[in-house]
């Protein structure tokens, strides 16, 4: 029989009381492997309620006990490595090297928040006026709330609360209802790790929880990760109802390929960028730019064999390369465009709709796909397909592939293969994008700078992590002083200067 999980709630095991619950089904198998309750307004109001309740204690812990927290909760990530990506293998279906390297990047943050205390000194100039001090310092903002996607299960929460919490905040994470059992464990680390009861949350669930956080008067900020229809409504409510929001939205990655690019750097390049983790990546590269159709002709006769040779399978077979779409139903959204790329006029000229081997019966496998001849005004080019698609989209000169990139509605990530220092540096200043690539496929920055888009891959003005980070989950205050010296002035009733 399926275990039952449960929500993480002021440092203990939460049940629930809504008798709602969903099935977590490890999609490479079919099995149903648990249930997890699906929270209502009631759960999701007493993590939030806890939540309300640790923040005074812990706004006033000094940064230096907090940070020690997290370096304990490093050293048990550390110790629980592998069993970490042995749960998203389960749940997610990543293979487990990808899994394991997911979890590392979620670490990064968390080391870089135990540096944090540093960035949070504020700055001190005296005699700004004749005996007037002026220095500001930053300070939390009270309840946070992360709502994370089901593709990376450990890194995306790892991006929000040890970042949230090293700032003093308070934190309720709302992670995905296909995968969370990572986010309870990492909770539950946490508390091992010495972080007192409430500081911590998580709630399983679907809208109802969502919407409990956004209109909550308690909770004070929101980041969100995910797609562009969510992240809009998710920024849109929150502002709306007074709280600061940072929602990170959908993707089409473009990498220019230049003719004078080594093409067997850049062709590997994009295999993996393309179709790892089955191209359920924000940062995927989705559309291969080709410069030249004699580039394009010869990119397209090195990648197909290579996507043929993909070793598609469970992440419990070693030698898998890619493992299965997170569910039955995204399996079909993504054959539905395949189907609709043949009918838009695109070339297939890699099909892997019709995969089959060992182990893969039962599960949402799909082959890495190709398209040749794609146009900027099919859907499989304008639309986010968030699987192992990858278009091929020939353009004449350089200026052409700028001026699509431009136009496209997301700006999350481009990179460009070239070898000429002239090219590469007119691309990373010109092209309308967040995160920028030269000969490097997918440019996720390092955790001491800032993950984020630009145009619909990013609705509010900070970045995740790095420093942006931190000034998302604290605010600034500023303080003037004067200390009495001598006679007393008189009252002033003229704006005040320095004269």
């Amino acid at each position: 029989m399926a275990d039952t999980l449960y929500h993480f709630i002021n440092g203990r095991r939460v049940q629930g009381s809504s008798e709602r619950f969903g099935e977590i089904v490890n999609p490479a198998s079919g099995e149903i492997i648990a249930h997890v309750p699906m929270a209502s307004a009631v759960e999701t109001t007493l993590a939030i309620e806890a939540a309300s309740n640790a923040f005074p204690a812990w706004r006033d812990t000094p940064p230096l006990r907090r940070a020690r927290v997290l370096f304990r909760f490093i050293e048990l990530l550390n110790r629980d490595l592998d069993e970490l990506a042995k749960i998203i293998s389960n749940e997610h279906g990543k293979v487990f090297e990808d899994a394991r390297g997911s979890v590392i990047r979620g670490m990064e943050v968390a080391e870089f928040a135990c540096g944090a205390p540093h960035l949070l000194k504020g700055h001190f100039s005296e005699n700004v006026g004749s005996n007037v001090d002026s220095h500001s310092i930053r300070q939390p903002l009270g309840v946070c709330a992360g709502i994370t996607p089901f593709n990376f299960p450990a890194m995306v929460p790892m991006w929000m609360f040890p970042l949230s919490i090293i700032c003093g905040n308070t934190f309720v994470l709302k992670p995905s209802e296909k995968v969370p059992s990572t986010a309870l464990r990492l909770a539950e680390l946490m508390q091992e790790a010495g972080l007192p009861d409430g500081v911590l949350n998580v709630v399983n669930g679907d809208s109802e929880a969502v919407d409990t956080l956004l209109v909550h008067p308690s909770v004070a900020g929101i980041s969100f990760v995910g797609s562009t229809p969510v992240a809009e409504h998710i920024y849109k409510t929150a502002t709306g109802n007074g709280k600061r929001a940072q929602a990170l939205g959908g993707a089409k990655n473009h990498m220019v390929i230049m003719p004078d690019a080594d093409l067997d750097q850049a062709v590997n390049a994009l295999i993996g960028a393309a179709y790892g983790a089955a191209g359920e990546r924000c940062m995927a590269i989705s559309v291969a730019v080709t410069v030249g159709d004699k580039i394009a002709d010869t990119v397209v006769d090195i990648l197909a064999p290579k996507i043929r040779e993909l070793k598609v399978g469970p992440a419990s077979d070693p030698v898998s390369q890619m493992g299965p779409l997170i569910s039955m139903g995204h399996l079909e959204r993504v054959k539905k465009y395949v189907a609709l790329g043949i009918e838009e006029g695109a070339t297939l000229v890699v099909d892997g709709r019709d995969i089959s081997g060992e182990g893969i019966q039962n599960g949402s496998f799909l082959g890495g796909c190709l398209f040749d001849n794609v146009t900027t005004d099919m859907r499989i080019y304008r639309e986010e397909i968030f699987g192992p698609v990858l278009v091929i989209v020939r353009v004449p000169d350089f200026s052409s592939a700028i001026k699509m990139i431009n136009e496209h509605e997301y700006g999350n990530g481009a990179a460009i293969f070239t070898r000429d220092g002239d090219t590469a540096r007119t691309f990373s200043s010109q092209v309308q994008a967040g995160m920028v690539g030269i000969n490097v496929p997918i440019p996720v920055p390092m955790a001491y700078h800032s993950f984020g888009g630009w145009k619909r891959s990013l609705f509010g003005d900070v970045h995740m992590h790095g420093t942006e980070g931190i000034h998302f989950y604290t605010r600034l205050k500023t303080i003037t002083s004067r200390w009495p010296v001598g006679k007393r002035s008189a009252a002033e009733f003229t704006m005040p200067t320095m004269n």
